[in-house]
């Protein structure tokens, strides 16, 4: 049983109440809470050594990496993220040093984006460090995105660029909070999600909670420097093109708009985010699954993302 087989066992029989608008299954919950004008958006995400990181890694970019990533998911609903709660799980050697250093990455980030934390927890592991965040958030009511309204036509577009994340990226990234505020206060965006586990499985989500296809231009794919200089080193490296696809921890916008609103969003997009790349790489069709569009045709893609238990 893979990552989402168990989620969707998990997820069968979840109880709810009527402060839920979205439960399991997109990027945050979204919560009615009363609040005038907004909605809370809620989300949490862990990052466990071994997995996310390594015992080498510097402890301000592991305590940074844990905040970023629950903030990518606020990004993806439109969401400004407002606090977090910190459960921090840690062998019986810890270091203290280092934990106070995690905190450090972890609260920089913070402090940039207007989040306040406000506790969390801590606990003993057998050997490893685990860090789980806790964050809520808020969106404007009307305009919260989802996964599940890509149409038949749409264009797909992603920012940045794709693949080799574990060159430096994945403890570096910024989440797109401002793109994607912008996005939803100026155009109307139909799906939107975080790319975390790679686009070949990302792009996946979208189309199974709208009910279509895609088909992708394999030359508009931005492929980024890092997985084309892996692809460089030897037989056994990954192709720079599967890498984009598959490698995942990119936390990039991926997001579906009308077709007659592309060209019109990647001239507003341009003096808006100059250092940051726009790309249209595909179309929302009929039918299901993801298809790449080459130079030889039209091929139905298998390969998948990253998947937990595979």
């Amino acid at each position: 049983m893979n990552e989402f087989e168990l989620i969707a066992r998990l997820t069968t029989s979840l109880p709810s109440n009527k402060a839920v608008v979205v439960g399991a299954g997109d990027d945050c919950a979204v919560l009615d809470l009363g609040v005038p004008d907004k909605l809370i958006l809620f989300k949490t995400d862990a990052v466990v050594e071994g997995i996310h990181f390594s015992r080498e890694t510097p402890p301000e970019k592991i305590g940074r990496k844990a905040l970023a990533r629950a903030l990518s998911d606020i990004a993806a609903m439109a969401g400004t993220p407002t606090a977090a709660l910190v459960t921090v799980a840690l062998p019986e050697n810890f270091d203290p040093e280092s934990v106070s250093k995690i905190y450090d990455g972890l609260n920089l980030l913070a402090k940039k984006n207007g989040v306040a934390v406000v506790g969390g927890e801590t606990t003993k592991t057998n050997d490893r460090i685990l860090i789980s965040i806790a964050l809520l958030g808020t969106v404007p009511r009307g305009r919260k995105i989802l996964r599940s309204g890509a149409k038949i036509g749409d264009a797909i577009f992603v920012t940045g660029e794709l693949g080799g994340s574990l060159a430096e990226k994945h403890l570096e990234f910024e989440p797109r909070l401002a793109e994607a505020r912008w996005l939803a206060e100026h155009f109307p965006i139909h799906a939107m999600m975080d790319l975390s586990d790679g686009l070949a499985g990302d792009l996946r989500h979208i189309l199974a909670a709208s009910q279509v296809g895609a088909e992708i231009l394999k030359s508009a794919v931005p492929i980024s420097h890092a997985a084309k200089l892996r692809a460089k080193e030897g037989s056994a490296a990954k192709p720079a093109f599967a890498a984009a696809l598959t490698d995942g921890e990119d936390f990039e916008l991926l997001f579906t708009v009308a077709g007659k609103d592309a060209v019109k969003l990647l001239d507003a997009w341009k003096p808006q985010f100059p250092k940051v790349k726009l790309s249209c790489i595909g179309k929302i069709v009929s039918g299901e699954g993801i298809f790449i569009r080459d130079k030889t045709g039209s091929h139905q893609l298998k390969a998948h993302g990253y998947v937990h238990f595979p």
